[in-house]
Order: C-alpha cells, then sequence, then structure tokens
C-alpha cells in the first residue's frame, strides 16, 4: 500500500536551506564593532552572515571616516566581489558625497541609527537593488544634482557621467600630464588620480585612458 511522503521534522528540518536568505558579511575597523554588529544579524532569519557575500549579497561596511582607503574598500566589495553595499559611519561631508554615490553604495546608515531592525532593513533594500539614504543626506545629494547642472556643460546627465573631480583629472589627462603631475597640480594623492581613472573606465565601460579623453571631449565634458 503506497505511503504519503512525510514532512522533515527534527535535526533535518532545522538544517534545512533557506534559499532567500540575503547573504552579508561585514567590514569593520576594529573586531568589537564587527562582532557587536554579526550579533546583531544572526538574530534575524532573512539574512545570513558569511566570509564573502558575492555576487547579489550585500557587503555592510562601517567606516570611522571616509578617506582614500574606505573608498577604495567600498570600490573593490562592489566591483571585485560583486556584492551590493550598505556604508555605516558617523557623517558623511559634502564633499564626499558623490564619492560615495560613485562607489556604488546602495545604503547609508548612521551609526546613531544603526540598530539591528534599520541595518537588516538596509541589507534587504540593497540587495533588491534599491537605495536607502537618511533624509538629509539626500537632501544634500538633490543640492549636489543640482548644483552640478547648473555649473557644469549644458548637457543632460552631466551629473552621471563626469564629477568636477573627474573633470579636472581627465582635462590634465587631455594635456599630457602623467599620474604624479596630476595629483602635484590637484593636490591629490596619486591613488586618488588613479582611481578617478579606474572609476571612469568602469562606470562608463571605456578601455583605457585615452578612451577616456576621447569619450569626454565628444560629450563636451572637456
Amino acid at each position: 500500500m503506497p505511503t504519503t511522503p512525510s514532512t522533515p521534522t527534527g535535526p533535518a528540518a532545522l538544517s534545512a536551506p533557506k534559499t532567500n536568505r540575503v547573504r552579508v558579511s561585514v567590514t569593520a575597523a576594529d573586531p568589537i564593532t564587527r562582532e557587536g554588529v554579526l550579533s546583531q544579524l544572526r538574530r534575524h532569519p532573512e539574512v545570513e552572515v558569511c566570509g564573502e557575500p558575492g555576487p547579489g549579497g550585500v557587503s555592510l561596511l562601517i567606516e570611522d571616516t571616509l578617506d582614500e582607503a574606505a573608498l577604495t574598500r567600498l570600490r573593490r566589495a562592489v566591483r571585485s566581489e560583486g556584492a551590493r553595499a550598505v556604508l555605516v559611519t558617523g557623517s558623511v561631508r559634502e564633499h564626499e558625497l558623490l564619492d560615495v554615490i560613485e562607489c556604488g553604495v546602495g545604503a547609508v546608515v548612521w551609526r546613531r541609527e544603526a540598530t539591528a531592525h534599520r541595518l537588516v532593513q538596509a541589507v534587504l533594500t540593497t540587495a533588491k537593488g534599491g537605495g536607502d539614504l537618511p533624509a538629509d543626506l539626500l537632501g544634500q545629494l538633490i543640492g549636489q544634482v543640482r548644483r552640478l547642472h547648473q555649473g557644469g556643460p549644458d548637457q543632460p546627465g552631466f551629473f552621471l557621467s563626469f564629477t568636477k573631480r573627474e573633470v579636472d583629472v581627465v582635462r590634465l589627462v587631455s594635456e599630457g600630464f602623467d599620474t604624479s603631475e596630476i595629483a602635484t597640480k590637484l593636490a591629490y594623492s596619486e591613488r586618488t588620480v588613479k582611481n578617478v581613472m579606474h572609476g571612469l573606465t568602469t562606470r562608463l565601460h571605456l578601455r583605457n585612458r585615452a578612451h577616456v579623453v576621447a569619450y569626454a571631449l565628444r560629450e563636451g565634458f572637456i
């Protein structure tokens, strides 16, 4: 007589994979902060804590200051690991905001608001390809977009293509200056200049410096 398959119970059921969970990794400057965030996330079944989230996952980065090293970690999480990024930080100065967005960050959470619920909400929103910015930061971004359109080339899409810093760097590249000379003229580090060019080639799907300059000339940005 045929038997009806039973539903797994006990340890086997508890260990069954949960395919809908979002894979998330946590990076912080100190182990205490990292363990605290991991402890919060592990209480929520919607997320799965892992070492490297990989494509489709979320990399949650906790940064005290947004220096060039922090921006490099953000870029690596998005471009090298294929993950989406959530940034937890104490503040974002106005001139840093475009850099953060340019790195591919999907959500920003203020440290003072980083409860377990708020972190999970940001992770889930980012995993779906959405954006999640604090209201005051969103206001800053809108203001910067408006100013870039008013002060930049008279073309739609200026903000989406080149920031003022990118225009400055590419203009000097077009004039034949090398990386160290550009860094000296603009008072940037050489790493910053390299990151600007790498960001342009990656975001705009261009091949090299010459291609960036040709694109900028053709579109009227320099």
